[in-house]
């Protein structure tokens, strides 16, 4: 069976967001203040065969010229996606919902992880993504993001 295959079966609505996204990622502190917003241009991929059942690409870009750009893939395990990258670590599944949640512990922030969760609307071709991340057990900070498909 095909990688592609294997996340078809697994986790099904993981599909729905291949291609090209544009959009936002605001982040905010612990008093709803915004700390951080950046433009970002995604590239999702499920490659048939290899390592990766997931691949994901970015480019960020700020609004004071600073840029940054990380590509990481993720395997199928059982019916999680797993990542294990120098950022960070950790699992995402699907609910009877086709909601994608994603519980990912930082690699380069000590005592912190994030749980994510990825809503496709209707419309197929707009999502939202909100972070919740916690540090030393805490409610830290919020990102909210808002993306459109492209391509």
């Amino acid at each position: 069976m095909s990688n592609r295959a294997e996340l078809a079966r697994a986790m099904p609505a993981m599909l729905r967001h291949e291609g090209w996204w544009n959009g936002w990622y605001r982040h905010f502190d612990g008093e709803g203040k915004m700390v951080d917003a950046h433009r970002v241009k995604t590239w999702c991929e499920f490659p048939d065969a290899g390592e990766w059942h997931y691949i994901q690409h970015n480019w960020l870009e700020w609004d004071d010229g600073r840029t940054a750009t990380y590509e990481f893939g993720g395997r199928l395990e059982g019916d999680n996606l797993v990542w294990q990258t120098d950022r960070f670590s950790g699992y995402g599944w699907q609910t009877h919902e086709d909601v994608l949640m994603l519980r990912l512990e930082r690699q380069d922030v000590p005592d912190a992880y994030y749980i994510e969760m990825i809503a496709i609307a209707a419309d197929g071709q707009t999502r939202s993504r909100t972070w919740e991340w916690f540090q030393h057990g805490r409610p830290w900070k919020w990102t909210l993001c808002n993306e459109e498909k492209t391509g």
